[in-house]
């Protein structure tokens, strides 16, 4: 089998805006989206390089799915190829929440989309814990990884441990056996395991860095100065003060998502409802279960709770509602995810640089086991809330269990697992049939 030739750049083009439209099930979804088609079906990555890219991206502040989407554009179609994958990524979720807030405020009644997460819920527990299970599979090469990805499972699910600080062990442990026992965290070098059964890669683990990926100081002195700029000339742009607020708190808020869009939606909260007052409590939660089933990162309930900020505080008057909630949304999005790029951008050539160094690599095998067990626990996480999804901490089992939800669960991992079929497929079927299952048993 031979290499794929070179996408083009407007192929690529075409496959980020469509993942920006299908990216459902939060990172370990979309994750498990992009693997399946960038690592199985086009091969534009290899396994290896494609771990190694999302390592970086799990320790950095910000959401690790649209960062890696920004790292693999970067590596294929330099700087643009980066900031296109990256916009691309939560662009559609941008218009379709926006879309779907107007018709919350100015109607209250999103029947007909909830029927349709009806099913899409579910089909993303299947998504997540098939994710889990094919993950944990090739990355968890010897019983130590294995043990490294529990311990991690009963430190988040049982103990509550932030996941930084499960990050940064997993990294340390991965240092240290990098230099005790070398042979457990080696990766393997030449072609891995993925690739004899997928085929070559375009970017394979033995392929050369491209020109661009090698770290140039000018270029990032050129990179930093630009971002800042352009972050400067966003904030000088918004003369209306709802708007210089809601710059100023997203940027902030960006910089402390480690752990994902539920470490620092605490923090959202807090902002928007007790000190700004762009929106009530029932809101928020409003706003995070349209967040949880729409495509996109989670993270992009920002979008939502600027929208209502701008429409409630009707910052261009009565008459023009929807385009002051368009104005807020576009505002939290673009500062919430300008850090990402910069991260990236900037920090991809020096991650690139240490491709097959062991002394960096260890730690980042260590990270992968520990992200098993964290994708694991995401898993029981979005299925209890899912098959009980009237349970509570206190009551765990309460409020009955919703059958029908785990069959179509079941059905989806099947379909996934045994049956390999492709996840917007699954994740289309399973819509169709909750919004059958909506309007004809009023679920």
């Amino acid at each position: 089998m031979q290499r794929p030739a070179h996408p083009g750049f407007w192929e690529a083009f075409v496959y980020w805006l469509k993942l920006g439209f299908i990216s459902f099930g939060g990172p370990a979804g979309q994750i498990a989206i992009m693997h399946q088609e960038l690592v199985e079906k086009r091969r534009w990555i290899s396994e290896r390089r494609f771990l190694h890219a999302l390592n970086y991206c799990m320790v950095l502040p910000g959401p690790e799915a649209q960062q890696l989407a920004i790292y693999i554009g970067w590596l294929l179609h330099r700087t643009w190829g980066g900031i296109v994958a990256g916009t691309l990524f939560v662009l559609p979720s941008l218009f379709i929440l926006a879309a779907l807030t107007y018709v919350y405020l100015a109607f209250g009644d999103v029947t007909f989309v909830q029927g349709v997460f009806n099913g899409i819920k579910p089909a993303v527990v299947a998504i997540v814990v098939f994710a889990a299970w094919r993950i944990g599979s090739r990355a968890l090469k010897n019983k130590l990884l294995w043990a490294m990805a529990a311990a991690s499972f009963i430190a988040i699910f049982a103990l509550h441990v932030p996941f930084p600080y499960i990050v940064l062990a997993a990294g340390v442990l991965g240092f240290i056996g990098g230099k005790v026992m070398p042979d457990k965290f080696k990766v393997g070098g030449g072609h891995g395991a993925s690739n004899k059964q997928y085929g070559p890669a375009l970017l394979d683990d033995d392929t050369p860095a491209p020109e661009h990926t090698r770290f140039k100081p000018p270029y990032l002195a050129v990179l930093l100065l630009a971002s800042l700029a352009l972050w400067g000339a966003a904030m000088l742009t918004l003369s209306n003060p709802v708007l210089k607020d809601m710059g100023e708190f997203f940027t902030k808020a960006a910089l402390v998502t480690f752990g994902g869009a539920y470490a620092v939606l605490p923090y959202v909260y807090q902002g928007g409802v007790e000190t700004y007052g762009w929106l009530t409590g029932t809101q928020m939660i409003d706003g995070l279960a349209l967040g949880e089933t729409t495509p996109g990162p989670l993270i992009m309930v920002v979008s939502f709770v600027g929208f209502v900020g701008a429409w409630t505080k009707e910052i261009f008057g009565p008459d023009a509602l929807f385009l002051a909630g368009f104005a807020g949304a576009s505002v939290a999005t673009f500062f919430t995810f300008l850090p990402s790029f910069v991260f990236i951008l900037a920090g991809a050539p020096l991650v690139e640089s240490t491709h097959g160094d062991l002394k960096f690599t260890a730690p980042l095998t260590g990270i992968t086991a520990a992200v098993v067990g964290v994708i694991l626990n995401l898993a029981i996480f979005f299925g209890w809330h899912v098959i009980w999804p009237r349970a509570t901490e206190a009551a765990p089992f309460s409020g009955g269990f919703e059958w029908f939800y785990a069959l179509i669960s079941v059905a989806a991992f099947i379909a996934l697992w045994k049956y390999k079929q492709d996840i917007m497929r699954v994740i289309g079927a399973c819509a169709a049939i909750g919004l059958v299952y909506t309007f004809t048993l009023g679920a």
